[in-house]
């Protein structure tokens, strides 16, 4: 039984666990299972992994489905990588969602916890992403189905779509994606539409060769629509023809650019992007702050839920208008500026310095003259010197990547010792382990689970802590 390739029949699936899995148990076994199963399928699971307590497969045929199973609106569902909670009500969604984040502060944080808020869902759940990138593949990714059709033919087809999990070089070709509002299909299809008819190049990423590589676009909430392509190299005929292509086509576009990206990889951040057309870049509010985003600024994904999110986040920090807050990772400021009114002063600290470029400038737009940017890392910021011209915080608000904080920025706010500390999070485990750490000094008062992504595993926590009574200076 311990064996790979295995095939476990009739398996009932019983929960979700870690990383969207789903969970079933046999024989005294905990299984995790891939394959767009829910709680209550009855299911063949084929593992490719196998040890003595736990393996992990995938499931290769459903038996029964549960009955609280719905109808998945997507043509693409079961072989795109996003979006795999569509067969699910969206009220189950966040019931598993919440359950994910108060299994992780328990299990892996160990933490007493207070009465955890309910999760705040998206209003939309639909068409709530305000940024797809979608990649060109001369090697279109076909379905068992399909091969089986072209009798194992595969032919040689372009795409323009999303990376087919675990398979680095097949592209799935999407036709309509509910991720984003129009024009982005529109934008999409066009695209590729023209550049199969004029036999335009779609990048090999396995030769690295071809010309077409990426395609970015973002649309606000403003209204305001963004696109990037990205090419391999210079090719001004062909480029110019494309473009105004596009723009004749979809003149709803505010701002173009363009990106030559001759690299193996597909970053862009160091890369110069040009602008077609517009003024490039676009402006996206929350609340009635202005931010401006750039092709390469960061920026929450969901803009209805991000303001939801900075809601929270600044609820948490219950400002009265006397403190200095500190706000870590605060990548273009987005979360500074927004609690920036009812706060004495703001100090945001980021890594990229391009990022803090932008938040000085946003600042700036939005007239915010209390909230200073500085570009490093906060364990070599955050000195005697920089706290006596800056002065102590009395709220940290601190929003890691998925990683989680650094160990030593975990002792630096021990260190620090401020009141409160406001740790937003999109990813509760690692979460829970920063907090099992500032045990030592805080307490958690507040817990509140925001999800940001419908149909997917990934959910946000915001979690306040305050220092502990006995520790207080």
């Amino acid at each position: 039984m311990r064996k790979k390739n295995v095939v476990i029949e009739h398996v009932p699936v019983s929960g979700y666990a870690a990383e969207g899995k789903a969970l079933a148990r046999h024989d005294g076994k905990v299984i995790f299972i891939e394959g767009g199963v829910m709680p209550g399928d009855i299911v063949d699971v084929r593992l490719s992994k196998n040890k003595k307590d736990w393996a992990e497969g995938k499931a290769v045929h459903i038996h029964s489905y549960s009955d609280k199973r719905i109808t998945p609106f997507c043509q693409h569902f079961g072989t795109c990588g996003g979006c795999k909670w569509q067969m699910m009500p969206y009220s189950l969604q966040l019931e598993y969602k919440q359950q994910q984040v108060a299994d992780h502060l328990q299990r892996i944080g160990k933490l007493e916890l207070p009465p955890m808020s309910p999760i705040l869902g998206s209003a939309h759940t639909e068409h709530y992403r305000n940024k797809l990138e979608f990649t060109f593949s001369n090697k279109a990714y076909l379905t068992n189905e399909e091969v089986r059709a072209l009798n194992g033919e595969i032919p040689v087809r372009p795409a323009l779509g999303f990376h087919v999990p675990k398979l680095f070089d097949k592209v799935l070709d999407i036709q309509t994606c509910y991720l984003m509002q129009e024009p982005v299909n529109l934008i999409r299809n066009t695209i590729r539409e023209y550049a199969i008819q004029h036999e335009l190049s779609f990048y090999d990423i396995r030769l690295q060769e071809g010309w077409l590589r990426n395609l970015v676009v973002r649309l606000c909430t403003t209204g305001e629509i963004m696109v990037n392509l990205v090419i391999h190299h210079e090719d001004k005929e062909n480029r110019v023809a494309l473009l105004d292509h596009l723009l004749k086509t979809v003149p709803a576009i505010t701002t173009l650019l363009y990106t030559i990206n001759p690299k193996k990889n597909d970053s862009i951040f160091d890369l110069d992007p040009k602008v077609y057309f517009g003024k490039g870049y676009a402006e996206e509010k929350l609340e009635d702050f202005v931010f401006k985003i750039g092709p390469k600024s960061f920026f929450q994904t969901n803009t209805y839920q991000g303001e939801v999110l900075y809601k929270v986040t600044r609820d948490f920090a219950g400002l009265t208008g006397s403190e200095i807050v500190y706000d870590l990772y605060c990548g273009t400021g987005s979360i500074g500026i927004f609690v920036s009114r009812q706060a004495r002063k703001v100090v945001g600290i980021e890594l990229i310095k391009e990022a803090i470029d932008d938040a000085r400038e946003n600042a700036a737009m939005n007239q915010v003259d209390n909230a200073e940017f500085f570009a490093g890392d906060v364990v070599d910021i955050c000195d005697d010197a920089f706290f006596a011209h800056h002065g102590q915080p009395d709220v940290i608000i601190t929003d890691p990547p998925r990683a989680g904080m650094h160990e030593k920025l975990v002792n630096k706010l021990l260190e620090i010792a401020a009141p409160k500390i406001v740790y937003v999070s999109c990813n509760p485990a690692t979460q829970a382990r920063d907090l099992a750490l500032l045990d030592a000094l805080y307490t958690v008062e507040k817990v509140q689970p925001v999800d940001m992504f419908p149909h997917t595993h990934h959910i946000e926590n915001v979690v306040l802590l305050k220092k502990r009574e006995n520790n207080q200076q």
